[in-house]
C-alpha cells in the first residue's frame, strides 16, 4: 500500500476531526485544497485563524460575536419576556431564519453528557439561572435542545434548576425528528416546533 507524505497524512488526520468527515472525505477535501492556487489555501488558513482570534462568547447570551454583546443582544427591539435556550450558536442562526421568534437567546455550549465527560460545569447553566433570576421581565424560557437523550436530559435539568421561579419553562414540540439537530432543520419545521411548544 502506498504511503502518503507525512504532511499530507497530518492534513488528512486534522480534517477527519471535523464532524461528519470520515477518512475518504478527508482525503477528497485535502486533494481538492491542494489543487487550488496557493492563495486560496492561505485565505482559508487566515480566515480560520482570524475567526479563532476575533470571535468570543457574547457577555449576555454566549452567542459568538466580535463585540462585547452579540448583534441580537444589542438590539433594543427584541422581546425581553422570552428566552430561547439552545445548544450552539448555529442553532441561533437556524431560529433567526424563521423570522418568527423575536425574543432573546441563551447558548448552553452543548448538552449534558456524562459519557463524554460534559457535566453542568461545562455548560453555561449557572449563567442561565443567574440571568433568569436577575431579570424579572422573563415570563417564558423555551428549551430548544435537540430531541436526543442528551438534549432531553439537559432540558429536564434546566427545568429542575428553574423550579421555584415565576417563569414558565416550555420545551419545543416534537416537530423536530428524534435524534435530529436543530441547526439542520428547515424553517417550517422549526416554526411548527416553536408553535407547538409545551410546558415542562
Amino acid at each position: 500500500m502506498a504511503e502518503y507524505p507525512p504532511s499530507l497524512e497530518r492534513l488528512f488526520h486534522e480534517l477527519e476531526k471535523l464532524p461528519g468527515i470520515g477518512p475518504r472525505t478527508a482525503q477528497r477535501l485535502a486533494f481538492h485544497m491542494l489543487k487550488q492556487p496557493a492563495d486560496a489555501s492561505k485565505a482559508l488558513a487566515q480566515s480560520l485563524v482570524e475567526a479563532r482570534t476575533k470571535l468570543h462568547p457574547c457577555k449576555d447570551c454566549f452567542n459568538l460575536t466580535e463585540e462585547i454583546l452579540c448583534r441580537i443582544c444589542s438590539m433594543g427591539t427584541r422581546d425581553k419576556t422570552s428566552l430561547l435556550v439552545v445548544e450552539d450558536p448555529s442553532d441561533v442562526v437556524a431560529f433567526e431564519r424563521t423570522h418568527e421568534y423575536h425574543g432573546l437567546y441563551h447558548v448552553l455550549g452543548g448538552t449534558l453528557s456524562p459519557l463524554e465527560g460534559r457535566g453542568p460545569e461545562n455548560l453555561t447553566l449557572d449563567a442561565l439561572v443567574a440571568r433568569v433570576k436577575g431579570r424579572p421581565t422573563f415570563k417564558e424560557i423555551i428549551v430548544a435542545t435537540d430531541p436526543t437523550v442528551e438534549g432531553d436530559s439537559t432540558a429536564l435539568y434546566i427545568q429542575q434548576l428553574l423550579k421555584g421561579t415565576a417563569v414558565k419553562v416550555t420545551r419545543l414540540a416534537r416537530g423536530l425528528p428524534s435524534g435530529g439537530d436543530v441547526e439542520y432543520a428547515d424553517e417550517s419545521t422549526l416554526l411548527k416546533a416553536l408553535e407547538g411548544r409545551r410546558e415542562l
